[in-house]
């Protein structure tokens, strides 16, 4: 049931358990909502045009330290079938929307915003057209872990697999992605990442990895992951 003139949302937040999505579920919970449900679209098949494949199973344990229910929804990652496979679980939700970390794909966003559509919810994406400098530098200074687990661009190397960024290495990147001409929020599919912990976590992750790298990119094979709660 939609209830529009309701002052807490109860929303399910769509998280891969990178930097997006968890800054998208922190803004949810910021503004007091309800944030009753994470979930994660796992694909099967090895790539997809809608939902980061890479680190999602970390998202439970994230889930774990947020106290938050974590709903999977498995997914052959068929192009234009992806969203109805989520459609399919969301259905079984009583919710009064969605928030998602969307950026700047049109594509993303207008798939989901029709499928909500559908469903008779609302789609909200607040980091839509944020300043990618300023998105960066607010994850930074507001003390979200985020550690790069994938790399596939020119100009960043294999140094950068495993690496949590910080200041200093956020000004580099900054650097490297004008020097490139690649998006500084990784937007592009320049990297992937992982939130290992933020202001929206009660605790951190810990992580054990095999580093995988053919020259010209890379990404991170999580061999452990644990819980720390604080």
């Amino acid at each position: 049931m939609l209830r529009l003139f309701s002052v807490v949302m109860r929303v399910a937040v769509l998280s891969s358990g990178g930097k997006d999505s968890c800054a998208a579920l922190w803004w949810a919970m910021c503004k007091g909502w309800d944030v009753a449900y994470l979930v994660t679209v796992t694909i099967s098949g090895g790539d997809s045009h809608m939902f980061q494949v890479p680190g999602v199973a970390a998202v439970q344990y994230q889930a774990q330290l947020c106290a938050i229910k974590w709903i999977n929804v498995a997914s052959e990652g068929i192009q234009e079938l992806e969203i109805d496979d989520l459609q399919a679980e969301l259905a079984k939700l009583d919710i009064d929307g969605i928030v998602s970390g969307a950026l700047r794909s049109d594509y993303q966003k207008s798939r989901l915003e029709r499928m909500c559509e559908k469903l008779s919810i609302i789609s909200w994406t607040p980091l839509w057209h944020q300043s990618s400098q300023q998105h960066m530098r607010n994850l930074v200074d507001n003390g979200f872990g985020v550690m790069l687990t994938g790399v596939s661009t020119e100009g960043m190397g294999e140094e950068w697999l495993g690496h949590t960024l910080s200041k200093d290495s956020l000004t580099e990147l900054e650097e490297l992605s004008k020097k490139y001409r690649f998006n500084v929020d990784g937007e592009g599919g320049e990297y992937e990442t992982l939130v290992l912990h933020g202001p929206h976590m009660n605790g951190k992750l810990t992580v054990d990895y095999q580093s995988h790298w053919d020259g010209v990119r890379g990404y991170l094979e999580f061999s452990k992951i644990d819980v720390v709660n604080t």
